[in-house]
């Protein structure tokens, strides 16, 4: 195992953690980090676009203070895993069937790693859309948790076809690098104020983010590039046709969500037979940057529905 940087000084994690270089089966070098904090089982936390380990040092803390160890990764193309376009700023995949060669990179450093078993889920915005396709690949989890999970993009129904036509297009004739229009190279937290954002209602959690990509500016990627947008569309657009994995879920979506498909969401969530869904007033996208009470809400029930799960 190779050591791989950890920004310790702005992850509000806690003490006693893991962070390592790992090498996907096509030779992309990813990282990833791990906090023995509990013996229960270890939590796998599937981080969303943009997002990087140390945003998840918090999690760490919390599920530790309920008795779970917890993983989580930087995607290929994001945070310090190797960027896949020469221009840093553009979030950009090959092809979304990559991120499960990244999942299976991350489950191999934790077996190696002995974390302590069962092992669960926790899948937040495109980590939710990334861990449903694990599940049905076999991810072995006792149990699965989302955060506003990436089942859809949100966009305008008379927008949906040009959005197909662009991403399809684009990357056809050559130009699937290029941001989709009306994103930026600049990384959000840090281009949107507070006010307004379509991420937080908590001002503490908006500042923590922005403190993070100001110090590591490496850490941070702006809008997505054509070529996403078409993986995107084409990976949910196949999800959604899939039966839901047959393991407990719970679903947590804020009602002021902005940014995935709702539709979607609830769609998959009438088709998942005993699964749990909460929805909270009052949150933006991201629940566990959200304030105290929404934040503890989240740990408190996904870490019940582990606990009835262990077997």
């Amino acid at each position: 195992m190779e050591p791989a940087p950890f920004y310790a000084e702005v992850a509000e994690a806690p003490g006693g953690g893991t962070c390592a270089w790992l090498e996907t089966s096509d030779g992309v070098r990813i990282r990833a980090a791990h906090w023995r904090g509990g013996t229960k089982g270890t939590v796998l936390l599937f981080p969303g676009r943009t997002e990087y380990v140390e945003k998840y040092g918090p999690a760490a803390g919390d599920f530790a203070a309920r008795g779970y160890a917890m993983a989580t990764i930087d995607w290929r193309g994001q945070g310090i895993a190797d960027r896949l376009l020469e221009e840093r700023a553009p979030g950009h995949v090959g092809l979304f069937a990559d991120y499960q060669r990244d999942v299976a990179a991350l489950v191999a450093f934790l077996r190696a790693e002995a974390l302590p078993e069962p092992w669960f889920l926790v899948g937040h915005s495109m980590g939710g859309c990334i861990g449903l396709r694990a599940l049905h690949q076999g991810l072995a989890v006792r149990a699965a948790a989302f955060s506003a999970p990436m089942w859809g993009i949100r966009m305008h129904p008379a927008l949906r076809p040009l959005a197909w036509a662009m991403a399809t297009l684009g990357p056809a004739i050559g130009f699937g690098d290029r941001l989709v229009p009306s994103t930026s190279p600049m990384t959000y937290v840090l281009e949107a104020p507070f006010e307004g954002n379509l991420l937080t209602r908590d001002r503490t959690m908006y500042e923590f983010m922005q403190r993070q990509l100001t110090r590591h500016p490496d850490l941070a990627i702006g809008g997505p590039t054509l070529t996403w947008l078409r993986e995107a569309l084409r990976e949910t657009r196949a999800l959604a046709r899939l039966p839901s994995p047959a393991l407990p879920c719970l679903t947590m979506l804020g009602r002021a969500e902005r940014i995935v498909h709702t539709g979607a969401i609830h769609d998959r969530m009438r088709r998942w037979p005993g699964a749990a869904f909460d929805l909270i007033e009052k949150a933006e996208h991201e629940l566990m940057m959200e304030g105290p009470e929404i934040r503890a809400r989240f740990y408190d029930r996904a870490a019940a529905l582990f606990d009835a799960s262990r077997g």
